[in-house]
């Protein structure tokens, strides 16, 4: 049975959960965060300003994270950071999933286990507060730096950035945590508890609240939606069937397929029994179609001949024939070499715990809207297929300075 100073300790987390973050004095629509591909390890990189004197760190995009983790003695080193204690209620916050370190010890600080989305290791690293600025809209200003205090964050070794993206000083977490970054600006400036991703070979955006402004009501009204799903910090789509060309696949005897959706994985992987049906039908449709089949190029397992402009589609079939995430052309297809181009879904092995891996190529320019407060993703498929790109739609709008 629990104790008496436990049962204390929680109540008292309760009640401070919604006085943790103050909001500001304004309420703004979004904040946003430029956010690059890079070419080397494909790895989505995302700039943040923090402490003093206020400096930028690159921050490798991971959506399952739990929270904002970055080396704090390498790079932007701010003075103004202050560790958190063990016994305090923000501690409580960061290890509220992790039943196993739930203790404190008075004058402790408190330590929590950044998650390197890459190499999958897991170090231990201290909690800390500190300052950062984000580039936000006012109703009246569009425009407006922002500045939010105590904002939580961890501070890990060197050693644990090994993996990342060059010049990556730890990861930015999306996760549903308490002090994940949507999170905490949620609470903290007051806006919608969602956010938006547009990711692009070249420049993308992450939005945390209403992305209207920037990409336009006509396009955010004409999102699809299906019902997101979260396990840990991670988040999943349903996938009732698979469509390649109209032509379903015969894979209903693994039921629904739960899809992870992952910006640390640049391909979508299936698993092994998934990925066998899925390739054999591909080569069938893409055969019909004229398509040449070529070697093949690591990491790929299907490589056609670059002639000819048509490729199959793809259509991952939600929670009815009426919802379905279209992938097609330059979203399904990776260029290898000027006579190839190869298949970008991958085969997972046996042992991958999600029958799909939804990865960073297919969610480029595709507005993806993860609507934390009533647990719905919105989904534009292909900005292409609409004449646009995420990266165009940066440019056409009022945000454009920022990037």
């Amino acid at each position: 049975m629990a104790s008496l100073s436990q049962f204390l300790l929680f109540f008292s987390f309760l009640f401070c959960l919604k006085n943790t973050f103050p909001v500001l004095g304004f309420q703004s629509n979004f904040a946003l965060f430029p956010v690059a591909k890079d070419a080397a390890t494909l790895q989505y990189v995302a700039r943040i300003s923090h402490g003093a004197p206020l400096g930028s760190t690159d921050l490798v995009v991971d959506l399952g994270g739990s929270f904002l983790w970055m080396d704090c003695n390498s790079g932007h080193v701010s003075s103004s950071y202050r560790l958190i204690s063990s016994c305090s209620v923000n501690c409580s916050r960061a290890k509220f999933h992790d039943l196993g370190s739930t203790s404190c010890l008075l004058n402790t600080n408190c330590y929590v286990s950044p998650y390197n989305g890459v190499t999958g290791s897991t170090s231990m690293g201290e909690l800390v507060e500190d300052v950062i600025a984000v580039d936000s809209v006012d109703p009246s200003d569009v425009g407006q730096s922002t500045t939010v205090d105590h904002f939580l964050f961890a501070c890990a070794s060197t050693f644990h950035l090994q993996g990342l993206a060059s010049g990556a000083r730890g990861m930015m977490g999306l996760g549903k945590a308490s002090i994940s970054l949507p999170s905490q600006l949620s609470s903290s400036i007051g806006h919608p508890q969602k956010f938006s991703v547009c990711l692009s070979s070249s420049t993308g955006v992450l939005l945390t609240g209403s992305g209207d402004t920037v990409f336009g009501t006509k396009i955010a009204r004409s999102l699809a939606y299906t019902p997101l799903i979260t396990k840990q910090n991670d988040y999943f789509i349903n996938v009732q069937s698979i469509k390649i060309n109209g032509r379903r696949l015969a894979v209903h005897e693994h039921g629904k397929l739960e899809a992870k959706l992952s910006t640390v994985v640049p391909y979508t992987t299936m698993v092994s029994s998934v990925f066998a049906i899925f390739s054999k039908a591909y080569v069938e449709v893409a055969t019909k179609m004229n398509m040449t089949r070529v070697e093949t190029v690591a990491p790929f397992g299907l490589c056609f001949s670059s002639k000819g402009s048509l490729v199959p589609e793809i259509d991952l079939v939600l929670q009815s024939e009426m919802v379905k995430w279209r992938i097609q052309g330059r979203n399904s297809m990776v260029k290898v070499s000027e006579e190839s181009v190869c298949l970008g879904f991958l085969d997972g092995g046996l042992e991958q715990s999600s029958p799909i891996v939804i990865g960073g190529l297919q969610m480029e320019d595709n507005l993806l809207e993860f609507d934390i407060g009533s647990s719905m993703l919105g989904f534009s498929s292909s900005l292409l297929l609409k004449e646009t790109t995420c990266s165009s739609s940066l440019q056409d709008s009022k945000l454009k300075q920022f990037f």
